[in-house]
């Protein structure tokens, strides 16, 4: 997960602090030290690290904090607020033309990942703002990058236009935003060429394109595992054409994290999405307070509801608790259940979503095995349906067949009988008398 280290340092340092009736000036300065080289650590910009680390300390040492009833707290909070800051303060959208269409560039580096982030936020923009795009291939030196733009449109029915690789990219721009007008898309996304690094070919290109398309958005995207590097290709791009947003793919990645923490403090780009997985649905509007409690270890509740308001049918989520309540849970339940959350996205980031979560036993290094969700599905499906319904009637000969129909062992289908039986009680305990209990212990975590 993104910013794991720096997490792990910020959140060690917070502890110390949070409980604290007094915080005096050297716990300040200790504090602020221990930040200052978990950012260094992180890969963030070392200027915007001294004045990100200067203005904690002023406000840490003054008036809002020594008269308040916890000290400790408010320190955290003063953090928090400025990692906020440092990251663009509030969420940037998307700048919409007042007369369509609206115009997408996308430019960057080679493999930064311009073409499956301009096919992602195609799918986004028309699922979110019901738009018609048409996404434009004028990146013709990329060996295959017409044809992935073709196969991503094919997969997510959006079309793609295309003059082919021995046409000049400034005239498939000028066609094809003739094309978009005449077919009446409300929505343009262009993919431009990246080269492996910046030269004045690649430039006077993008400023041509840009003359001829009028983009009402111009989008740097960047790879969140270049770090430090990130920063300063965001900076020759913006001084150039003006970015007005980055596009931050795979901060999914063991990535350090600070090239986020960095670039809009340096070129006052603000970071407008994020790419968090390899799927089409894995590109997400960029939240600087969220990343920020996410980072201290405080959740992020906001964008968890969202991500199940969007996929969970609302209906069968009471239905499901009032079973959950009642004790009528059946493996049925169990395996509807399991792919409505898998919908959602990968378990990890959930879970790290979860405010604390952090804190539960066994939390900090559990990990989320797909493949054992997929042997879970699989031994339920190859169950009857009155096996679903009541597992006390799976004897010896029945687990035999499970586990054949399943491709697994009797071992497994035991093991999961017994984490099925163990969840029910479990559920029961944690639902009915409201004690403290630890609700991720579920079978495909290890």
């Amino acid at each position: 997960m993104a910013f794991e280290s720096l997490s792990d340092r910020l959140q060690a340092t917070m502890k110390r602090i949070r409980g604290r009736g007094k915080v005096s000036e050297a716990d300040v300065k200790q504090m602020t030290r221990e930040i200052r080289l978990a950012l260094l650590e992180a890969d963030v910009n070392f200027k915007v690290v001294k004045k990100f680390v200067k203005s904690i300390q002023e406000r840490a040492v003054g008036q809002e904090v020594l008269k308040s009833l916890t000290p400790g707290q408010q320190v955290i909070k003063v953090v928090q607020e400025e990692l906020t800051d440092l990251m663009g303060g509030t969420q940037t959208k998307i700048n919409f033309a007042l007369k369509p269409p609206t115009v997408l560039l996308f430019v960057g580096l080679q493999g930064a990942g311009k073409t499956t982030s301009a096919a992602k936020l195609a799918y986004y923009i028309r699922k979110t703002h019901n738009k018609n795009p048409l996404m434009i291939a004028a990146d013709i030196y990329r060996p295959a990058a017409i044809k992935q733009l073709q196969t991503l449109g094919g997969q997510l029915n959006i079309p793609v236009f295309s003059l082919g690789d021995k046409v000049s990219p400034v005239e498939i721009v000028r066609q094809g935003m003739e094309q978009a007008r005449a077919n009446h898309h409300d929505l343009v996304l262009i993919d431009t060429a990246g080269r492996l690094h910046i030269d004045e070919g690649l430039m006077d290109e993008l400023e041509q394109i840009k003359e001829v398309s009028h983009p009402d958005e111009v989008f740097l995207v960047v790879d969140a595992m270049t770090g430090q590097d990130a920063v300063n290709v965001a900076t020759a791009f913006n001084d150039r054409l003006s970015l007005t947003g980055v596009v931050m793919t795979k901060l999914d990645g063991d990535t350090r994290g600070g090239a986020a923490l960095s670039i809009r403090s340096v070129t006052g780009t603000p970071i407008k999405f994020v790419g968090m997985g390899e799927k089409m649905d894995a590109l997400e509007p960029f939240h600087p307070d969220r990343m920020a409690s996410r980072i201290l270890g405080m959740g992020d509740v906001l964008s968890l509801i969202e991500k199940a308001q969007a996929t969970i049918d609302e209906e069968k989520a009471r239905d499901m608790q009032q079973k959950l309540l009642s004790v009528t849970f059946t493996l049925d339940d169990f395996l509807e259940q399991i792919g409505q959350v898998r919908n959602m996205g990968p378990l990890e980031d959930l879970l790290a979503m979860m405010p604390g979560a952090n804190r539960f036993k066994g939390m900090k290094n559990m990990q989320v095995d797909e493949k054992k969700i997929d042997q879970i599905q699989a031994i339920i499906r190859s169950m009857t349906p009155g096996e679903k319904t009541d597992p006390d009637i799976i004897n010896a000969s029945r687990k035999k067949r499970i586990a054949l129909g399943s491709g697994t062992s009797v071992a497994d289908v035991n093991r999961l009988l017994k984490q099925f039986k163990d969840m029910k009680k479990m559920m029961k305990q944690f639902m009915g008398k409201g004690k403290k209990r630890n609700p991720f212990n579920l079978p495909f975590m290890q």
